[in-house]
Formats: structure tokens, sequence, C-alpha cells
């Protein structure tokens, strides 16, 4: 047809939410790796009751288990500091696992967007978690390759739970897109500011308490 165009629109890039972090609400947990001058892309708050759901799927088989983890992507509104908060725990089903290895299936990926989609809708993937039976917390060459293959973004981290030591550590990519896969940070308990911790890794030391106030993500 004479004179008709076809105008694609530009990709969308995903920006992050707007938000306070939480710090007030919050008890930190530092690694041994925090201070040694690392700078992590984001900050991991994680709410108690996502804390215990992660903790009780680490402990359900001898196995490697995993998942995914689901909230909120944010940027500080008074600092632009960018912060992840894990709100909820989907447990990866249809998987191929054993004591040494986990490898999510097309089926598992399908599986747990479609829950996303029905449960925790506006919600994103902010990373995902997998275990380490009786190994240690530390990424291999076929962990580091599926997180950044599928999850890719700056601000998505991967968690390695070793339950039978109770230890666990976080890897986030740093500011410099550099990711190592043997240095884990700690992360900020949400609640943990207030009343007794839940919190049982015994590889991350406890800081003080920042301050006091109610939790905005309950």
């Amino acid at each position: 047809m004479p004179g008709f165009k076809i105008r694609i629109a530009p990709v969308e890039i995903a920006q992050p939410e707007a938000a306070l972090r939480p710090l007030e609400f919050s008890q930190r947990w530092d690694s041994p790796y925090d201070n040694f001058g690392l700078r992590p892309a984001v900050s991991v708050f994680v709410t108690r009751p996502a804390y215990i759901r992660i903790c009780v799927h680490a402990c359900s088989a001898d196995v490697e288990v995993g998942g995914v983890l689901v909230g909120q992507w944010c940027a500080d509104e008074q600092t632009g500091e960018e912060f992840i908060v894990i709100k909820h725990v989907l447990p990866a089903r249809h998987t191929r696992q054993g004591s040494v290895y986990l490898t999510f299936t097309q089926d598992t990926l399908v599986d747990l967007h479609d829950q996303i989609d029905k449960r925790f809708e506006g919600e994103k993937i902010v990373g995902w978690f997998h275990t380490h039976p009786r190994m240690g917390v530390f990424l291999s060459h076929y962990d580091t390759f599926l997180h950044h293959n599928f999850f890719p973004e700056p601000w998505q981290v991967a968690l390695v739970v070793e339950p039978f030591s109770s230890v666990a550590g976080f890897f986030i990519r740093q500011e410099n897109g550099v990711f190592d896969p043997t240095r884990y940070f700690g992360f900020h308990e949400m609640d943990g500011a207030f009343g007794r911790s839940v919190v049982r890794w015994q590889n991350l030391q406890k800081v003080e308490v920042e301050s006091e106030g109610g939790s905005p993500y309950e």
C-alpha cells in the first residue's frame, strides 16, 4: 500500500521501583566476604516467611533441590542504591536432580512462570536458589552457566544453601559486572530488628540493629 509505513516501538527497558530501603526494619547479617571491599550491584532483603520457606525446602531431600526467589527490584528514592526484597519462594518442580546436580527443565521454567502469573502478579523473579548437600557454599561451573543464561539481570541473585551444616550465602554481581562464584554476600533479615531472629545460618555474623519501626513489606 503506497505510503504505508511500519513503525517498530523501542524495546521497553525494565526499571526498578522507587522505594526507601527498609533498613530501619531489618537486621543485617554479614558474610566473611562482606568486608573485602567488594561492591555488589544490589543489597538483599529477605522477609521472614521467605527465609523460613527456603530453609524448609532446603531440608526436604538429601539430593539437590531449588527454586526461584520472587519479589521486588527497587531503587532507593534518596540515594539511588538498588536493592531487592525477597517476599516469596517457589520450589522448582519437574527438575532432574541428584546428590551433586540440579537441572531446570523447560517444564520447570514454564511451571514457575505460570505460578508467578497466577499468584504474584506484578512481581519479579529476583533470583534463584539451590542446595549443596554436604558440599559447601559456592557455585559450580554449571551453576554459573545457569545463572548467566537464565538469570542475566544485574539485580538477579543466586543463593546457595548447605542444609546439613546450616550455612548459606548470596552470590551477587558487582557494580562493575564482575561475578565471583566463590565469594558470597550476606543479607538483611526483614523484621529482624524486632524480637528474636529466625536466621540460623552459622557462617553469617549478626551486626547491630540499625533502628526501630514497623515493616512496610508484611
